[in-house]
């Protein structure tokens, strides 16, 4: 078993996200089942286009119930990324609306267009930690730090205790969460160079 297994549920830019976990330092595999999670040290949840296709995709492979087992039960540590991160909301308005994961309160939708916001959020953005917000894994977001963001479509009506990382994009725009032992990231350590790297290896380092 290496040290990361990451959900491969045809939702995801898989490719790029193992290369990622490599130049952190580290290893990681490709699930080839829902069984794969049950004996994982820590999972990744990648995930690109739209959440409801992704989460159709989830279901269908079966891994829905495995992360609830892996997870929520198990507390196994897991990192989302984008979509990932989405789909642990409980419904995702796109192209309709869906049932997520349902793991934190609030909804997956459109960002607001307006002058000076431009949808897709799209490049570098900055990240901090929001007052009063959740606690990132130990390393990550301990000063303000640039990430990059490729988006259309934000977490809204969420507990703000569970707010890790927040964004400014003409207005808030939510950039991280975190529950129990669930870190997500709106946007992508995989793109973010050096410094989604350092994110990547804090999580692989996290003592949960």
């Amino acid at each position: 078993m290496s040290d990361l297994i990451i959900v491969d549920y045809g939702a995801g830019n898989i490719a790029s996200v193992k290369q990622a976990v490599w130049r952190a330092g580290w290893d990681a595999d490709l699930s080839r089942g829902p069984e794969d999670l049950l004996t994982a040290d820590r999972i990744l949840l990648p995930g690109v286009g739209a959440a409801g296709t992704a989460m159709d995709r989830l279901r269908a492979g079966g891994y829905v119930e495995a992360l609830n087992e892996a997870v929520r039960k198990g507390g196994t540590p897991m990192l989302c990324i984008c979509v990932g991160m989405q789909l642990l909301a409980e419904e995702l308005h796109e192209y309709g609306v869906h049932q997520g994961l349902g793991w934190v309160k609030g909804k997956v939708t459109r960002l607001e267009e307006k002058p000076g916001r431009r949808v897709p959020h799209m490049g570098w953005n900055k990240v901090h930690k929001p007052e009063g917000g959740a606690a990132p894994p130990p390393g990550i977001l301990d000063r303000d730090t640039f990430y990059y963001f490729a988006h259309s479509y934000e977490m809204s009506g969420l507990d703000p205790s569970v707010l890790a990382g927040e964004a400014d994009y003409d207005g808030p725009v939510p950039a991280a969460i975190r529950t129990e032992t669930v870190f997500g990231t709106q946007f992508h350590p995989e793109k973010s160079q050096v410094e989604g790297e350092k994110l990547i290896a804090n999580f692989m380092r996290w003592k949960v």
